[in-house]
C-alpha cells in the first residue's frame, strides 16, 4: 500500500495519543549501529529486539529498485523472498534476500530476482499488478501473491515468474462498482499453514456494509482457503477481525491451526507510524460467511486478540528516521514473517518496512525474539 486508508480523525488521534504516550516511557538505548541498545532490548513482556539493518535503503540489485518492499516469506533457513508493491511500468518482482545475523543484529543482501509475468510471458506492472501479501508455497518452488488492485491471489514459478494459476475471490470482495471493497484496502495480507493446506487472505478495510463501529475501529474480513500447495484452493469460510481504532489490518502469519500473527499500522503526516503486533486466538473462530452487515454482528464473532508489541516501545537502538516520528525505529512497516526457535524458547519475527519509493522513508529489516504462549 502506498499510502493509508483515510482514517476518521479522532480514531487517528487516539491511536497517536496511545503511542506518543508508550514512547515517552521507553527505555533509552545506550548501544548502536542497529544492536539492541540495552541487555535486554524489551519492547513488552513478550517481545525483545533484537536489532535491524538499514542495508537495502535506496539500492538496486540488476538494474531495479529494491525499494517499495512491502511484503517478506521465508523459504530457507537463512534465506526469503520479498514482494514489490511496484507503481507505474516498473516490472512486478520478487527479490530474493540472503539472511544473516551479527550478534543479534540481523544482515541482509539481495541474490536474485524474478520477474512476475501473465500467462503469456509479459510482465506484470504497476498497472495491473499491486503487490501486497506473499507466502511460499510447500517444495519452495511456487508462491501466491496477492494484488490489492481487484482483488487477487496468483500462483506464480519462481522458475521463470511466470502466472500459473488464479485463486477464485467472492464477488462481493472485488473493489466497487464491481463489488463491496475500497480501492487500495483489500488483500493486503496473506498467510499459508505449515501443510500448506489453508490460507488466509486478510483485507486492509471493510467492506462498505461492514463500516467502522463508534470507536473507530473498522470490521474486516479475513478468508480462510482450503486447498492444497500447488493444486486448487477455495474459500472454506469467512472471519472477522477488528483492528485497534484508527488502525488498518497490514499482516498474518500462522502459528498453529488455533493461532495467527497479525500487524496493524497506521500513519498520520507530521506524527509517524504507528505499528501493532498480536497474537490472534481461532479457537471457536466463527464463520461470516452468510453474514450480510458485520455492523449487525455480536462482538463475539470477532476474532480474540492480544497485543504482543508496539514497536514505539522497542529501544530506538541507533536508528536514525527520515520524517518525524514517535520513536526513530518507525517508518512504515507492511512485511512480516515468523522464523524458527531461538535459544531462549521465543520465536524470531522479522518486520520489513516499505519505503514507498519515497525519500522520506526508509527500507528497514527488523528482527525480533516473541513469546507466542
Amino acid at each position: 500500500m502506498r499510502w493509508q486508508t483515510p482514517l476518521a480523525a479522532a480514531a487517528v488521534l487516539a491511536a497517536l495519543t496511545t503511542s506518543l504516550s508508550a514512547a515517552a516511557a521507553a527505555p533509552v538505548p545506550t548501544g548502536a549501529d542497529g544492536g539492541s541498545g540495552d541487555s535486554a532490548g524489551k519492547c513488552s513482556p513478550d517481545a525483545r529486539f533484537l536489532g535491524f539493518s538499514d542495508s537495502l535503503d535506496k539500492t538496486t540489485y540488476d538494474g531495479l529498485s529494491v525499494g517499495g518492499l512491502s511484503a517478506i516469506s521465508l523459504n530457507g533457513p537463512k534465506h526469503a523472498l520479498a514482494l514489490v508493491d511496484n507503481v507505474g511500468t516498473t516490472p512486478a518482482r520478487v527479490f530474493g534476500l540472503q539472511l544473516g545475523d551479527d550478534h543479534g543484529k540481523p544482515e541482509v543482501a539481495v541474490d536474485s530476482v524474478t520477474i512476475l509475468r501473465r500467462p503469456d510471458g509479459t510482465p506484470y506492472t504497476g498497472q495491473d499488478f499491486d503487490g501486497e501479501g506473499l507466502v511460499t508455497e510447500l517444495g519452495g518452488t511456487t508462491v501466491l501473491a496477492t494484488s490489492e488492485r481487484e482483488p487477487s491471489i496468483r500462483r506464480f514459478s519462481l522458475a521463470d515468474g511466470k502466472q500459473l494459476a488464479s485463486l477464485p475471490v467472492p464477488s462481493r470482495f472485488q473493489v466497487a462498482p464491481a463489488g463491496e471493497a475500497s480501492t487500495n484496502a483489500t488483500f493486503e495480507s496473506l498467510a499459508i499453514s505449515t501443510n500448506g493446506n489453508t490460507l488466509y487472505a486478510g483485507m486492509e478495510g471493510p467492506l462498505a456494509s461492514d463500516g467502522t463501529d463508534a470507536q473507530g475501529r473498522t470490521r474486516n474480513r479475513i478468508l480462510q482457503y482450503a486447498g492444497r500447495p500447488g493444486g486448487a484452493y477455495a474459500v472454506a469460510r469467512q472471519l472477522a477481525y477488528k483492528p485497534d481504532p484508527g488502525l488498518a489490518l497490514v499482516e498474518l502469519a500462522y502459528v498453529h491451526r488455533d493461532q495467527l500473527v497479525s500487524m496493524e499500522r497506521t500513519f498520520t503526516p507530521g506524527v509517524g507510524n504507528t505499528i501493532r503486533v498480536f497474537s490472534v486466538s481461532l479457537s471457536g473462530a466463527k464463520d461470516v460467511s452468510t453474514q450480510a452487515s458485520l455492523a449487525d454482528a455480536p462482538d463475539t464473532v470477532f476474532l480474540k486478540k492480544k497485543l504482543l508489541f508496539d514497536l514505539v516501545n522497542c529501544p530506538p537502538s541507533g536508528a536514525v528516521a527520515k520524517q518525524p516520528q514517535p520513536n526513530p525505529l518507525l517508518d512504515n512497516v507492511e512485511g512480516l514473517a515468523l522464523g524458527g526457535f531461538l535459544a531462549d524458547g521465543r520465536r524470531q519475527l522479522y518486520l520489513l518496512s516499505d519505503d514507498n519509493n519515497g525519500a522520506t522513508q526508509i527500507t528497514r529489516l527488523y528482527s525480533l525474539a516473541v513469546n507466542l504462549h
